[in-house]
């Protein structure tokens, strides 16, 4: 089976559906709109209906559930109706409520367990992955929590743009209503179908005949995960000497500085060389911060891999429970069969137990066939219920599947190429750096050749 490959880009509620970037001279202001642009098909009743984002964080202080007193972060999430402003008129103002991360991972829980056959998008990390040693490790600094704000609303529109997902009550309600969300995605009852951890272990591990298309999968997604977690490491271990680079440049710029101070002729040209080296160290932390946002989209393909597998465990899981009714019926098959004949096939203790005590009465006898005869039917119809259940996830999983695969190789490619770009525009700014540095060295020489014909 080919699995193909994907990742995604940032999103932002009133841009473009794809961002494709051609001009690689790009400002700071328009880099940032880039990255920050959806990947989103805007092409769901909801996305047609209204525009959703999160607009903005905010830190707080109070006490939890034990009375605890606490520091956190809610996020500003806005919706406003999807229509056209006619030209010169007002947008209507956008309806807004604040959510805390836990309301998000609530909501994507009960995602994950109403919708079993479904890729359900992931949350952007909780803590800092995979950084470099300039990055902070806290939950509540402002860099990490601006990027967190930005891969919420790229879940809530990745949901909003699913053909089901959009279509959801709880969602909905978790979009447009503060209060009462909570006990009504609670009444739903849908912690009483989670799957325990232990249930699917089991499955996993004795489920005699898995689909082929479903193992390859998840071999895909355990293989996925290594390559773009080896990545990520990769790419921070080269923003930690990229870094380095830069900033011993600046020494450059402070050397150039003190040497014009003890040159008349030089000294403007060192001076001016100086401080473009200063300006090209300065310049890293820009570069960094912007490369920060290309890792995080490759993290939400690390956090999918993880909801491709979840598919994967719950089809073993109903898998193993057609195979556990299937054996059960076979059994009870085989009861009737002895019971039928007089013969033991295998050793019983039921067997043992005649052979010691005398047989059965045939009172006895006709009531065991019927009391068998009806357990049969009832396991039939269990059979025929688990192999529909079966078939019916596996058709809505692998539809979804084949989905994913498509949005997952256009967000890849997309964010592959505009890091690429963004490596080529970082390298040409190095190279404007030192071809300015070279002219100022070339006007040392013409200025001197001038004062020598002036005296």
């Amino acid at each position: 089976m080919r699995v193909e490959e994907e990742a995604p880009l940032m999103m932002m509620a009133d841009s473009e559906d794809v961002a494709v970037i051609t001009n690689t001279d790009l400002t700071s202001a328009e880099s940032e709109s880039k990255i920050i642009n959806t990947m989103v098909e805007r092409e769901t009743d909801l996305l047609r209906k209204i525009e959703i984002n999160v607009a903005e964080a905010e830190k707080r202080t109070g006490k939890n559930t034990v009375n605890i007193q606490e520091t956190y972060t809610v996020y500003l999430i806005e919706t406003r109706p999807a229509e056209s402003v006619p030209e010169g008129g007002t947008p209507a103002a956008p309806d807004s409520l604040w959510r805390r991360y836990s309301e998000f991972e609530l909501l994507r829980t009960y995602l994950l367990v109403t919708y079993p056959y479904i890729i359900i998008p992931p949350l952007p990390e909780k803590r800092a992955e995979f950084m470099w040693h300039k990055l902070s490790a806290d939950n509540l600094d402002p860099d990490f929590v601006e990027r967190r704000r930005v891969g919420l609303e790229n879940f809530l529109l990745r949901v909003a743009s699913h053909p089901i997902l959009s279509t959801d009550k709880i969602f909905f309600r978790f979009l447009t209503e503060e209060k009462g969300w909570r006990e009504a995605v609670l009444e739903t009852g849908f912690q009483d179908k989670a799957d325990s951890r232990l249930k699917s272990l089991s499955a996993m591990f004795r489920v005699k005949n898995p689909d082929t298309r479903f193992t390859a999968l998840k071999q895909y997604s355990d293989e996925l995960n290594t390559v773009v977690s080896h990545l990520l490491r990769v790419r921070a271990r080269v923003a930690d000497r990229l870094y380095g680079v830069y900033k011993v440049h600046g020494n450059y710029g402070r050397v150039f500085s003190e040497w014009s101070a003890i040159e008349k002729e030089m000294g403007d040209g060192l001076q001016s060389a100086g401080h473009h080296m200063d300006t090209y160290a300065a310049s890293i932390d820009d570069i960094l911060e912007e490369e920060e946002h290309y890792a995080d989209q490759l993290k939400e393909y690390l956090f999918y891999t993880d909801a491709v597998r979840s598919i994967c465990r719950k089809h073993e899981l109903i898998q193993y429970e057609l195979e556990m009714a299937a054996q059960d019926l076979a059994h009870k098959k085989q009861q009737k069969e002895e019971l039928v004949t007089g013969t033991v096939r295998i050793f019983s203790l039921k067997g043992m137990t005649s052979k010691l005590f005398g047989q059965e009465s045939q009172e006895q006898r006709e009531s065991r066939l019927a009391a068998l005869g009806q357990s049969i039917q009832e396991g039939e119809e269990m059979v025929k219920e688990k192999n529909k259940e079966c078939q019916e996830f596996m058709q809505a999983a692998w539809e979804d599947i084949e989905r994913f695969k498509e949005q997952k190789d256009k967000d890849l490619r997309e964010a592959l190429i505009s890091y690429a770009i963004m490596q080529i525009s970082m390298c040409k700014k190095g190279i404007q750096v030192w071809s300015n540095a070279k002219e100022c060295f070339n006007k040392i020489q013409k200025e001197r050749t001038s004062a020598q014909w002036c005296t």
